[in-house]
């Protein structure tokens, strides 16, 4: 397996784009989401990781770079993708590099290739001037306690005092340190018949829904048609 950037391997843009994650599929739906991750890999080239055996692409790893502004901002993901396309835009120097995802093509999860993808990446940041490698980690085992909240959940630890969450685990182990909650780090807005539409289910009473692969309750309001989902990530750093 040979692991680089897309700047090195650009003729793989086309099929990074087209490996598919574990994310639910209402997460697609998010504005930020929709708009600002499919042009990371033309705008940010060489923050990019990419897995590849022979000429397959097995993985990828997504990061971008951006100007810090003081805290870790409450509003994590979306933030940060923000950020990270203004400052590209207007020319401002960044300061520091976040993970944004890593990927795992379907056959070869379960064998400790995100770890090697993280830890490519805070290499990648280090080799390129960077100090610190952020990001705002989803806990992938944290759709199975939606009504858990995200401060108590993220802080929970095992007898050998990691994290008791796998992903967050994965981030401890490489060096990473949990920094804060982002408790609106994504936001999904839609009408009812939208979200009836993204997850099968009825919305059809008031309250919180539990979505198959949510973090947290959805927010559902048939008086108004709408429904909202808020999902909190956990901000970890990695210094270089």
């Amino acid at each position: 397996m040979e692991i680089t950037t897309l700047a090195d391997r650009p003729e793989l843009e086309h099929a990074l784009l087209e490996l598919s994650g574990e994310w639910p599929g209402f997460t697609g739906h998010e504005p930020v989401t929709q708009t600002r991750r499919p042009e990371i890999p033309r705008v940010f080239p060489e923050f990019v990781i990419v897995a590849t055996e022979g000429r397959e692409l097995v993985a990828r790893g997504f990061s971008v770079p951006f100007r810090s502004r003081g805290p870790l901002p409450g509003t994590g993901w979306d933030q940060v993708l923000i950020w990270a396309f203004h400052d590209h835009a207007a020319e401002l120097k960044a300061d520091t590099v976040s993970a944004i995802e890593i990927t795992i093509r379907g056959d070869h999860r379960g064998a400790g290739l995100s770890g090697t993808l993280l830890a490519a990446m805070r290499v990648n940041a280090k080799a390129r001037g960077y100090g610190e490698l952020v990001a705002p980690v989803r806990p992938n085992a944290k759709h199975l306690e939606p009504k858990a909240s995200m401060a108590e959940y993220a802080f929970r630890t095992r007898e050998d005092g990691l994290p008791q969450d796998p992903w967050l685990r994965v981030h401890v182990r490489a060096g990473g340190v949990i920094d804060s909650i982002a408790p609106a780090s994504m936001v999904i807005a839609g009408s009812l018949a939208q979200w009836r539409d993204w997850t099968d289910l009825p919305f059809d009473t008031p309250g919180p829904v539990e979505v198959p692969g949510a973090l947290v309750p959805v927010t559902c309001s048939p008086e108004h048609d709408q429904a909202v989902y808020v999902e909190p990530n956990v901000w970890i750093r990695h210094t270089l």
